[in-house]
């Protein structure tokens, strides 16, 4: 929650930047209060519900967005494990066997909390960002999860915790440097894109573009029921960065791991090592934000080819060549 607090604010500061203006600097000092300020106008906002006869799925719906994006970082792990007072502290919340699985799953619930919330609000055009916000999200689901495949075929397993751990080996003499990056660059790519796809991120924001449907399946929201909307795409656009950094560039792992563990003890580089994956995190968060100030946003019929035409097809190719390769060096 604070990170996606702060993440409008860092938005709005790059967003000034690259504009050559200056982002917002009245709130406090540097305008760091900005998002406390912002969160106190959502909470004492007037909350207004339209004549709709749906106004239980109307609550519902931003509630259901805000849980499943929250849910998601419970199979995250965070760091490897702490020892304190003779005690084993894992970073983690939990540590399941089918954790790719569960986020997909929870992630993919997620599309129904816009859908209920657009649909409900009784409003054209919430509607049409609902159905937009639906049917991409469904789409390019099926190429992240097509080239997840492929890594999960390479790893051999579906926990997150084991995916970070075998990367923690050795490449080019160097500890820690094993990620998944250098064995599935084309997996990566496929996943990036259909990141910016899930979390309806530029040039993906057909469902919400101001242009053409006022503000998309959150039009009628107002106060904490908005933020809730605003936030959620936030939080999940961090959940997706710290997936990008737990399966393909080491997770928690760093270069020269090894030698920290030896020389300095366990404990400094599991603190190190969580710095590391949170300094990742903050650089695909990063990136999310220079892509939305840089690039135009596409039309639909454009985003809808590159998932089905373009994008899966790569994914399947992916999947063909990983199994090739591993057959082969199998034998």
């Amino acid at each position: 929650m604070a990170i996606a607090l702060y993440s409008t604010f860092a938005e709005r500061v790059f967003a000034g930047y690259f504009q050559d203006r200056m982002g917002p600097n009245r709130a406090g000092p540097l305008g760091l209060l900005q998002p406390l300020a912002d969160g106190v106008k959502m909470f004492t906002k007037e909350d207004f519900i339209p004549n709709t006869p749906n106004k239980a799925l109307f609550i519902l719906g931003p509630a259901m967005f805000m849980t499943t994006a929250l849910i998601t970082s419970s199979v995250i792990p965070w760091g490897n494990q702490l020892h304190l007072f003779g005690y084993d502290v894992d970073l983690y919340i939990a540590d399941i066997n089918v954790a790719v699985l569960f986020v997909f799953g929870v992630v993919s619930i997620g599309v129904y909390g816009i859908m209920i919330g657009g649909w409900a609000s009784n409003n054209k055009f919430a509607l049409l960002g609902a159905v937009r916000a639906s049917s991409q999200m469904i789409s390019y689901e099926i190429a992240m999860g097509l080239s997840i495949i492929a890594l999960v075929m390479l790893t051999g397993t579906l926990s997150l915790r084991e995916i970070v751990g075998q990367q923690g080996g050795e490449l080019l003499g160097v500890s820690g440097l094993s990620w998944n990056i250098f064995y599935q660059p084309l997996g990566f790519l496929i996943f990036l894109v259909c990141a910016f796809a899930e979390t309806n991120r530029t040039p993906f924001d057909l469902p919400e573009c101001e242009a053409e449907l006022v503000g998309g399946y959150h039009t009628e929201y107002s106060s904490m029921k908005l933020g809730f909307f605003l936030f959620a795409e936030y939080i999940n656009m961090f959940i997706s960065s710290a997936l990008l950094a737990t399966l393909y560039f080491g997770g928690f792992n760093y270069p020269g791991m090894g030698w920290v563990s030896e020389h300095l003890g366990g404990n400094t580089a599991t603190i190190i090592g969580v710095v590391a994956l949170f300094s990742k995190i903050l650089f695909f968060i990063f990136f999310y934000m220079w892509v939305r100030w840089t690039l135009p946003r596409f039309r639909y019929d454009q985003l809808m080819n590159l998932g089905w035409k373009v994008l899966i097809p790569l994914a399947i190719a992916n999947i063909l060549l990983t199994g090739t390769v591993i057959l082969a060096f199998n034998r």
